[in-house]
């Protein structure tokens, strides 16, 4: 039964997805539709969407209370990383994709999947919770992660921390998060003609997500898909390591539930988008990240209904 209601609630999402996908196959979207869909995204729709839903929802207390759950997601990440040496290595995987294996085994796609999944199975009060862990995947994958894909690349040795990253860092969903975050520490409330603007812009978020992401597989093509031994080692790191890693240091440091059945739904989910266009700026290999990307999309769809029915035999 939990299945059953879990793949209902994710199925306007694929719904999207597809639409998106018979859109880009009938000429409607093509590469330039697709970044404009993530600059609205990206820079519109959901830092507004976390001003509104965050200031609706949260009170000083509350907002508090959820930030303290940080430390989990850069626990689980980090683990995650060091795991990704010992499977690369276990695994065979060729040295010169090691470095984008091992970021894609500990990056997720937190928000163009992350988000609306967790919206329409959690609805809004999972948003602090999405964006907490999307804060630690944001860290770890313009830190570690692009210098894991740099070391595959014939680029010049980036350091693990510097000022593009901080840029990368301070993303505007970020902002809006902080935005919001001051206002409520100083009490502030917002007129209602700005809160329902934010709202109705904010509300564009999950179908544009989910359009881009049917625009991502249909041009990378579902028929370059091909099951191998890396694939499959990789979808052990995405949909068992990670997501089993949150699990376990939810019982050793003490997080509300719906905090930790939102982290283990964004531990669970696919690899980033992002990575393929670092890969192929670095000179990595971009057409390998890019065919785990839609594996693991499409796997995800199937992953995310089981691991909601581990969440309801754990309460």
């Amino acid at each position: 039964m939990a299945i059953l209601q879990s793949a209902e609630s994710i199925l306007s999402i694929i719904l999207i997805i597809s639409l998106g996908y018979f859109l880009t196959s009938r000429g409607w979207f093509d590469e330039t539709s697709s970044k404009l869909l993530v600059n609205l995204v990206v820079k519109i729709s959901l830092p507004l969407l976390m001003i509104h839903d965050l200031m609706n929802n949260f009170d000083r207390e509350k907002l508090l209370n959820s930030t303290s759950g940080l430390v989990v997601p850069f626990v689980s990440i980090a683990l995650c990383y060091l795991l990704s040496f010992v499977v690369s290595r276990i695994a065979r995987i060729q040295s010169k994709r090691r470095g984008v294996f091992r970021s894609m085994f500990f990056n997720s796609n937190t928000i163009f999947m992350g988000l609306p999944i967790n919206l329409a199975l959690f609805g809004e009060k999972s948003l602090p919770y999405v964006l907490l862990y999307y804060i630690a995947n944001t860290f770890f994958f313009w830190t570690l992660g692009i210098y894991e894909i740099n070391r595959d690349g014939n680029s010049c040795q980036q350091k693990v921390f510097s000022i593009e990253m901080l840029k990368q860092l301070l993303s505007p969903p970020l902002t809006g998060f902080l935005a919001a975050f001051l206002m409520i520490m100083l009490g502030i409330k917002l007129p209602l003609f700005l809160m329902d603007t934010f709202k109705h812009l904010g509300n564009l978020t999950t179908p544009l997500s989910m359009l881009f992401i049917g625009i991502t597989i249909h041009s990378i093509g579902i028929k370059n898909i091909k099951i191998n031994k890396d694939m499959l080692v990789l979808f052990a790191g995405r949909f068992i390591i990670s997501p089993l890693s949150i699990l376990l240091l939810s019982n050793v440091f003490s997080i509300p539930p719906l905090m930790r059945n939102v982290f283990v739904i964004q531990a669970a989910m696919p690899v980033m988008t992002n990575t393929a266009i670092v890969s192929k700026a670095y000179g990595a290999d971009s057409e390998y990240v890019t065919v785990m990307i839609t594996a693991t999309t499409i796997a995800t769809i199937f992953v995310v209904p089981l691991y909601m029915a581990v969440l309801n035999i754990v309460k």
